[in-house]
């Protein structure tokens, strides 16, 4: 089990979810989410649920480390929030059966910072550097030398009479975590030995998530019940897991304690999140596209002011799975909504006719 944009949520109107970090189904990892997710971590690979190709091939660079008796290689894992990457920078570390510091992008705003973080790492150690995208460009500088060589330059004084002293570093094993790989300088990119993309995860494998899950925290749950939650956990294992605590607080209050497909069901209903996983504020895009501009192509801004949203929470909280889910589409003329989403909140797109036989035809043929 696997886990792994937020935006002011005071400029919200009431009664409208503007924050990644309140939403039910948000990437986003909150105070409590963050304890649970340490009681439910798996501890080595053959725990960790989901990711066949990229759990194979770090079996593979972690075996060969040991046997060698080196260091394993820098790793780059890369994917959406909630997927895994600070579960497998740990399982690295347990597999080598080194210490591990974690630190993260938006923490080192300096070179010095970076420098005090690398001279206290003792050999082996690995470095978990989450958002590694976000840390600023003269640590970004340091960091290469230190990958490479395992060394850093630290510069004492200022203007001419400032001095480069040579720092050795013990061998290190640093493991980068983005959700924006792109956004990586290639001299950085090309520095880590291993690189992974974490990919969403299908229904089955959140199943096998949510069950695991449930035994950790003695959750009663049949497999129908399992299978509803997995469906609207949008391919996340963070908000499976954040689902199945929401479900079991209703199946003890409202029922047995027994989670089912019913009651699983009666539960996301009264939290609002839909059969695929939509919220209000994925349903309020939506429906502002579709009723007031007719489907679209509305921009980003006029949407937004529609929704009652900041434009970035629009584009970085709902858009992109919608635009995964197939529901909306952006084109250069702005937004769209496709037929799937018209079909999802039952809804006739402008022109429609009926033929014959009850069926809608888009074309008017």
């Amino acid at each position: 089990m696997n886990w792994d944009d937020p935006t002011d949520p005071s400029d919200a109107p009431e009664g409208l979810v503007g924050s990644a970090e309140e939403r039910l189904v948000g990437s986003v990892a909150d105070g409590e989410d963050q304890a649970v997710e340490a009681a439910l971590r798996p501890k080595d690979l053959g725990e960790f649920i989901g990711q066949e190709k990229v759990r194979e091939q770090l079996d593979l660079v972690l075996r060969a480390a040991r046997a060698r008796g080196a260091t394993a290689d820098h790793v780059l894992l890369s994917g959406a929030p909630g997927l895994g990457k600070t579960t497998l920078s740990m399982i690295i570390a347990a597999e080598m059966g080194a210490p591990i510091r974690i630190t993260s992008g938006p923490a080192i705003q300096h070179a010095g910072d970076l420098a005090a973080i690398l001279s206290s790492l003792q050999e082996g150690e690995v470095l978990f550097l989450d958002e590694i995208h976000r840390m600023s460009r003269p640590a970004e500088e340091m960091l290469y030398m230190a990958m490479e060589d395992f060394r850093v330059d630290v510069i004492v004084g200022k203007g001419p009479g400032a001095t480069a002293i040579p720092l050795e570093l013990p061998p290190f094993t640093l493991v980068g975590a983005t959700t924006r790989a792109g956004l990586l300088p290639p001299p950085l990119r090309d520095r880590f030995g291993f690189t992974a993309h974490m990919e969403f995860y299908g229904p089955g494998e959140l199943e096998r998530v949510i069950h695991r899950s449930a035994g950790l925290l003695d959750v009663e749950i049949d497999p129908a019940g399992a299978a509803e939650i997995a469906g609207r956990s949008r391919g996340t294992p963070r908000i499976a897991n954040r689902l199945l605590r929401r479900v079991r607080d209703y199946a003890q209050v409202k029922a047995d304690g027994l989670i089912t497909r019913e009651i699983a069901s009666a539960a996301l209903a009264v939290y609002e999140v839909d059969e695929r996983g939509l919220d209000r504020l994925d349903r309020g895009v939506l429906e502002a596209l579709l009723k007031l501009f007719g489907g679209g192509p509305v921009g980003l801004s006029t949407l937004a002011v529609a929704v009652g949203e900041e434009r970035e929470t629009v584009e970085e909280v709902a858009e992109p799975f919608l635009v995964r889910e197939g529901l909306l589409a952006r084109t250069p003329r702005g937004r769209v909504a496709t037929p799937a989403a018209w079909a999802h909140l039952g809804l006739t797109p402008p022109g429609a006719q009926t033929t014959g036989n009850g069926q809608q035809d888009l074309f008017g043929t």
